[in-house]
């Protein structure tokens, strides 16, 4: 049963992250109603309409025939335009940012919900369209149906021209960064609030190590899943991998307090998500370093901009003072006692992931090295968990300016760095 809730779980997640569910549901859902609506006008609800709101029916064969029509025919232009509209915004995110930045814009509920009105409307209307017919009495026009068919045009109407305004703010640069920033920030925070309990894990040197049986990247794990089965089978469980690494068949991928059976190890791997998407939401490190490459694409010759350079290097340096306050491991607990030990990966890493390619694109740019400089002084100021994370604050400090020194050409820049790096 658990194992089909994953299945279920992780096939949700697959399909909710497209852009076209929101609209085929939508579709799906307006093609019901559409049906319903005939069931109704069957039982005689124009004919009620008619005789007691007459203002609200359209009563005229060819009027209601020619305004379904153009709402149709509009219906798909505007859609048409929609369309065209999202697959631009996704080509000159990926030019200009990064191709990394996608999956965010393309699982932004908003766009997918304003299409599927677009998609909607067109559908009920042209079931309704069928519906109008060329003979009979008065009443045989659907004409409450079209009223409603009416309505949801405006409706769509109104959503495209919000759907103009978002579009349009969502491909901004800030707004992108600031996405990620919040989805990497809030998933942070949790981690820490998680990490407040200090209770230690038991030694696991000892334990059996058991092989990923597939290639892939693993980009999330199912942790609710895990400890369940922690706890009914009463095991510990270590993680030796971090999250959105790549794994080959037979990398060591955990360990376990007991000794499993087959179906045992096929339970817990089902827990394991493959996938190449890269999900700020559920992995904060992702948020690292797209907001760094978006810093490094902006610094490349045909771009040329600094100033979002240093946009992305503040960004940076909020989300460095929070990870400061993580230590390198993160423990899942059941009732205060630890069960499942988690991987994360290492600060000085992770730093130096990050920073490398800023000081390898950037360093000749004496504004962009000034704020790297002023990022790590603020940084030595923040709280730490662990007194190592000083140390390569201070060694990532000293490359910097290992490389300023190589490539600032005027040595007055280069002075003013290094009174700047002296200052307290």
């Amino acid at each position: 049963m658990k194992s089909l809730y994953l299945r279920i779980k992780s096939f949700i997640n697959s399909i909710t992250g497209s852009i076209a569910f929101y609209p085929s549901l939508y579709a799906f859902i307006a093609f019901i109603f559409a049906f319903i609506m005939k069931w109704a006008e069957s039982m005689g609800i124009s004919r009620f309409l008619q005789n007691n709101f007459s203002a609200l029916v359209v009563n005229d064969l060819d009027t209601a025939r020619n305004i379904m029509t153009t709402l149709i025919a509009g219906g798909i232009s505007i859609l048409v335009f929609s369309f065209s509209m999202v697959m631009l915004l996704l080509s000159q995110a990926a030019t200009n940012y990064s191709p990394r930045v996608l999956p965010s814009l393309i699982s932004n509920k908003t766009h997918q919900f304003i299409l599927g009105a677009f998609l909607s409307s067109i559908v009920y209307n042209i079931i309704t369209v069928i519906g109008i017919q060329p003979v009979g009495d008065d009443y045989q026009l659907p004409g409450f149906s079209v009223l409603i068919g009416i309505i949801t045009a405006l409706v769509a109407l109104g959503a495209f021209v919000y759907f103009i305004h978002s579009i349009s703010s969502s491909i901004q640069i800030n707004n992108i960064l600031d996405n990620i920033y919040i989805n990497s920030k809030d998933q942070l925070q949790s981690q820490i609030e998680n990490d407040l309990d200090k209770d230690t894990f038991p030694d696991s040197s000892s334990w059996k190590t058991y092989n990923s049986q597939q290639a892939g990247t693993i980009q999330n794990i199912s942790n609710a899943g895990l400890k369940s089965y922690c706890e009914e089978y009463d095991l510990k469980l270590e993680i030796l991998f971090c999250k959105g690494e790549y794994l080959i068949e037979g990398t060591p991928l955990f360990k376990s307090s007991k000794t499993l059976e087959k179906d045992q190890i096929q339970e817990i791997l089902k827990n394991f998500l493959y996938q190449e998407s890269e999900i700020v939401k559920d992995n904060y490190t992702l948020g690292f370093k797209q907001i760094a490459e978006i810093g490094i694409k902006a610094m490349s010759p045909g771009i040329n901009d600094p100033g979002t350079a240093i946009n992305t290097i503040n960004f940076l340096t909020d989300l460095f003072a929070m990870r400061l306050l993580r230590s390198n491991s993160s423990l899942v607990r059941l009732d205060g006692t630890p069960l499942i030990k988690l991987k994360m990966t290492p600060f000085n890493h992770l730093m130096h992931n990050i920073l490398a390619p800023y000081r390898n694109y950037c360093s000749h740019d004496y504004t962009v090295m000034m704020a790297l400089i002023e990022m790590m002084k603020r940084l030595k100021a923040c709280k730490c968990v662990d007194p190592d994370y000083q140390s390569t604050l201070d060694h990532q400090l000293e490359l910097m300016m290992q490389d300023a020194e190589r490539d600032i050409k005027n040595p007055n820049d280069f002075k003013i760095l290094q009174s700047l790096v002296s200052s307290n």
